[in-house]
């Protein structure tokens, strides 16, 4: 869980100021085991930062700090004792708002590696802190309508694989979407990718690539599609977030691992309160994506088409229609 950000907010308007000499200043605010955690400014810029002290774990030589668009991780010897401190800092052009909500989030899962030892903790503040260089580059705002859409759907997918017995682990490791992967979900021997729509005429899915209903890249390779109504019956994208999150809540760390994944996507709790839409489904359907079925891929367009995006309507793909079950069984996705 994220940890509260009033405890590093307020160190910091205590740190706050100009005249202070060149160097680190810090106040101690927490631990995550043996690792001590400081609010801390850098002076003559001013600006805020994180500071984590490991008594014996080193980043590797070989390990690249993330840098990302409104911070930057560097090693730093505030008190010259010679000891390992890693600083995530905001740069001058970073947002105060979400850079604080990022401390939060990296010291929470701090907390939760800390069982774990000294080295995990590191671990996990430098791959935390990548996973918001990931969503930073997708830009600061929250999602487009469309992105929303999206995810929702990818979600309301994810549900109907828990509750059909597919594993927790299988669900969440196999959910490559947010990596920008050809399709949605890698499950058992296949793929699914997974189409939303709000249109209340034909059933209309917008495809992004050639390659995302290519079974030359996956196969088997199904299309899953969810029809939603806007409505007060549905759910906002912040409560399919939280469904989700409860049905796996007994794995341990895979509500942290969820929230990660969710990062990469473009989603951030700290927008949560911008997604008001509900969505309401009203119609889902399973398809095989095999011979005959209506798309495009490398194969079968001119060689200088190289990209296209597309729609089909799929109320004229009746004959592709599986049964959600024969759909598992197909991937070998369940026991």
């Amino acid at each position: 869980m994220p940890r509260p950000i009033d405890e590093f907010g307020a160190a910091w308007e205590a740190l706050s100021g100009s005249g202070a000499e060149a160097g680190w200043r810090g106040i101690p605010v927490a631990r995550a085991g043996v690792c001590e955690l400081m609010a801390a400014r850098r002076f003559p810029g001013n600006e805020e930062a994180l500071l984590a002290r490991f008594p014996t774990a080193r980043p590797s030589s070989s390990d690249r700090l993330p840098e990302g668009k409104g911070f930057e991780v560097v090693r730093a010897d505030p008190f010259g004792d010679g000891t390992t401190w890693i600083a995530l800092s905001r740069k001058e052009s970073g947002s105060p708002e979400l850079f604080a909500e990022m401390v939060g989030d990296v010291a929470g899962a701090m907390d939760v590696a800390a069982p774990e030892g000294e080295v995990s903790v590191l671990r996990t503040m430098l791959r935390r802190v990548r996973m918001w260089q990931q969503f930073m580059s997708r830009g600061k705002g929250p999602l487009s309508p469309e992105a929303e859409l999206g995810l929702a759907g990818e979600l309301f997918f994810m549900v109907r694989l828990l509750d059909a017995g597919v594993s927790h682990e299988s669900v969440l490791s196999g959910w490559v979407g947010p990596d920008d992967a050809p399709q949605d979900f890698l499950l058992g021997e296949g793929a699914i990718e997974v189409k939303a729509t709000m249109s209340s005429s034909g059933f209309p899915v917008k495809i992004g690539s050639l390659e995302q209903l290519d079974d030359a890249v996956a196969s088997p390779l199904f299309l899953a599609a969810v029809r939603f109504a806007a409505g007060e019956g549905g759910s906002t994208l912040p409560e399919m977030v939280a469904e989700v999150e409860r049905r796996v809540s007994e794995e341990p760390g895979a509500i942290d691992y969820l929230r990660e994944r969710l990062m990469v996507a473009g989603y951030a709790e700290a927008h949560a309160g911008q997604y008001s839409r509900r969505f309401e489904p009203k119609e889902k359907r399973m398809l095989s994506v095999s011979e005959g079925f209506p798309r495009l891929t490398p194969g079968v367009v001119p060689a200088c088409v190289t990209r296209a995006v597309y729609e089909i309507n799929l109320d004229h793909a009746g004959d592709f229609l599986r049964d959600f079950d024969e759909v598992l069984s197909q991937l070998g996705a369940t026991e």
